[in-house]
């Protein structure tokens, strides 16, 4: 036998051992797992070449391992390397990045690189060195993204403008490609103005700033307005230091509120208060200005700190004041149109800020109070004479009522005292009504001058405002302005009459008006009022008159000069019960004197007793002191 063969066949005893003894320690792990037998070759070691005599120990193995290592590229997951594009296909590009096998990476990741040949450099990310497939994988996507992380970050720290391409529109935004990662931008960081059309800027490159990043999600949020206001805010500073209070700028008018106009001058914005459009009164900056409109005005003030600019456009022509015309003096009639109403009177104004005031005193010659908002009417034209004129403090007084005679002058001849009158009812007060004669002439009439037989707790219970009532002139206070006036006045007083038709004892018939815990109030004949106390509103079953019940009342007090009548019904049947009780009473008295009297002429005309005579005389005895015990028991 060749020594070859010798070789071999040891070589095969111990490839059959090793089979051997493997299977053994599956078997011992598994029990399912099948038995192999044992062969001739069992005992075979395949540390040994099978073509050469040649045997290696452990360290040269390992000496050789590391030199073979040694030839490739150690590579991490997660790691960043170069590599070489060494074949294309149709769907992936082959990198070699020096390490023991080459990588396949999808050509979609390769969209951005026009023209991309074998030989050319590449980044890539190793996502695993080794997969399922034993294959390498690699990623030029992520290894995008994460240097395009890296940049954000980097420009978010510096503050670095980039560019960046809008690719899409979404929720409250835009999706925007900044170094082939995407980025929000939110609606409200497109432009200074507001945006409300999304869809016109996908498509287009603009500029933008990183405003703020999320390290945990990798997410950045850009802005471009951050960079028109840096720009505005440059040109600001420069406005800003070039201003001076009276200097007139050429403006913009970009937004029109309640209090004023914004105007931009030209990258700096100033604010023309609604008083510092006109010199006259307008209700809304609208009324004179419009969106676009650009006009002159003057700086009347400004703020470094706050960047706060007062504009006036009023101020660039001459107060009207200062130019009033000499015809308008003390004394003068003048038309203007109410502008403005306060509680203590209105302004017209005579001409564009020129303005007058009418104070309530100066309404009307009447002495009753008048509601100046409501005589007045915004925008109404009115006559008035001027009163007072003051240039220099540019105040004006005026009056409507001098623009009449004053009525009180002859206020004598007009309305005498017990003269009647028709007037109107204009004012209710709880002690009385303010009636108006004649425009300026009115004058009381007192809750008790209403009526002779009502009382009233209110005078709106007899009359309404705007309701005509007959009146007589009671008495007149001219300097005060004053008139007294009567209703009831009108009538004779009935009180004189009915002293003896209500006397103090009769019975009249009347109606519950009203009842509370002190008593009622009883309507009686002739339309007079009494009242009843509550403890003589008791019946003689017990129980007490009602409200809007009618009955029997005897008068108990008349008082002509109060005008009171005080009533009671529980008297009424007191008295008639008293009444019997009393004639019963005298009819057992004289029932007595007659009985006494009997026995007396019995006495006179017995001559001589006798036994039925004796009991005569006990019957009458009996009946005698029964009659006496009964009468002094009812008194």
């Amino acid at each position: 036998m060749s020594e070859n063969q010798i070789v071999n066949q040891n070589a095969d005893a111990q490839e059959n051992a090793a089979v051997a003894e493997e299977a053994a320690e599956v078997s011992t792990a598994t029990t399912n797992a099948p038995v192999f037998a044992q062969t001739a070759h069992d005992d075979f070691d395949w540390s040994v070449d099978k073509r050469n005599v040649v045997i290696y120990s452990k360290e040269e193995y390992a000496k050789f391992d590391t030199v073979y290592d040694g030839t490739f590229k150690q590579v991490n997951d997660g790691e960043m390397v170069e590599g070489q594009v060494v074949a294309l296909t149709k769907t992936d590009v082959v990198v070699n990045i020096g390490f023991k096998s080459d990588g396949l990476v999808s050509l979609n990741e390769f969209r951005d690189l026009q023209g991309l040949k074998i030989g050319d450099t590449v980044e890539v990310m190793v996502v695993e060195k080794e997969d399922r497939e034993g294959h390498l994988h690699l990623s030029r996507k992520l290894a995008r993204i994460t240097r395009a992380w890296e940049r954000i970050m980097e420009v978010h720290k510096t503050g670095e403008i980039v560019t960046g391409l809008v690719t899409s529109k979404t929720k409250g935004g835009l999706i925007v490609d900044v170094f082939g990662m995407e980025t929000f931008l939110p609606g409200s960081q497109i432009d200074v103005k507001p945006v409300t059309d999304y869809d016109q800027f996908v498509g287009k490159t603009m500029e933008f700033k990183v405003v703020k990043i999320n390290e945990n999600i990798k997410n950045a949020v850009v802005s471009h307005k951050a960079l028109i206001e840096s720009d505005i805010e440059a040109q600001r500073a420069v406005i800003m230091g070039k201003l001076e209070k009276g200097q007139v700028l050429e403006g913009t008018i970009k937004n029109i509120t309640d209090f004023g106009a914004f105007l931009d001058l030209g990258g700096v914005d100033g604010l023309l208060y609604i008083t510092d459009i006109s010199w006259g009164r307008i209700n809304h900056p609208s009324e004179v200005l419009k969106m676009d409109q650009k006009l002159n005005v003057v700086v009347l003030d400004f703020d470094d700190d706050k960047k706060r600019i007062s504009l006036g456009l009023k101020q660039l022509t001459p107060h009207p004041w200062d130019t009033l015309s000499e015809s308008i003096v003390e004394g003068k009639t003048v038309k203007g149109k109410v502008v403005n109403i306060e509680d203590y009177g209105a302004f017209l104004e005579i001409m564009p800020g020129v303005e007058g005031l009418v104070h309530v005193s100066e309404i009307s010659w009447a002495n009753t109070p008048i509601n100046a908002k409501e005589f007045f009417k915004m925008n109404d034209e009115h006559e008035a004479k001027i009163v007072t004129l003051d240039k220099d403090a540019r105040k004006m007084s005026l009056s409507i009522k001098q623009m009449s005679q004053d009525p009180w002058s002859t206020i004598e001849e007009t309305f005498p005292v017990e003269s009647k009158h028709k007037g109107l009812v204009k004012n209710i007060t709880p002690y009385g009504v303010f009636v108006e004669l004649k425009a300026g002439i009115g004058g009381m009439i007192h809750i008790s001058d209403l009526s002779w037989t009502k009382r009233f707790n209110h005078p709106g219970e007899y009359t309404k405002v705007g309701q005509e009532i007959d009146v007589m002139i009671l008495s007149i206070d001219k300097e005060n302005r004053k008139l007294q006036l009567g209703h009831k006045q009108l009538e004779e007083d009935p009180w004189n009459a009915l002293e003896q038709s209500f006397a103090i004892g009769s019975i009249h018939e009347g109606h519950v008006i009203k009842k509370d815990d002190k008593g009622a109030l009883v309507q009686l004949p002739y339309g007079i009022e009494g009242f009843a106390p509550a403890r003589h509103l008791n019946k003689e079953d017990g129980k007490t008159v009602v409200a809007d019940e009618t009955a029997q009342f005897m008068v108990i007090e008349f008082d002509r000069n109060e005008k009171r009548v005080v009533l009671s019904h529980t008297r009424i049947w007191e008295q008639v019960k008293a009444e019997e009780k009393d004639a019963e009473r005298k009819e057992k008295s004289a029932e007595a004197v007659r009985t006494k009297k009997a026995v007396k002429d019995v006495q006179s005309k017995v001559e001589k007793t006798t036994l039925g005579d004796l009991g005569v005389l006990a019957d009458l005895k009996k009946k005698l002191d029964s009659d006496a015990a009964n009468e002094n028991a009812g008194s």
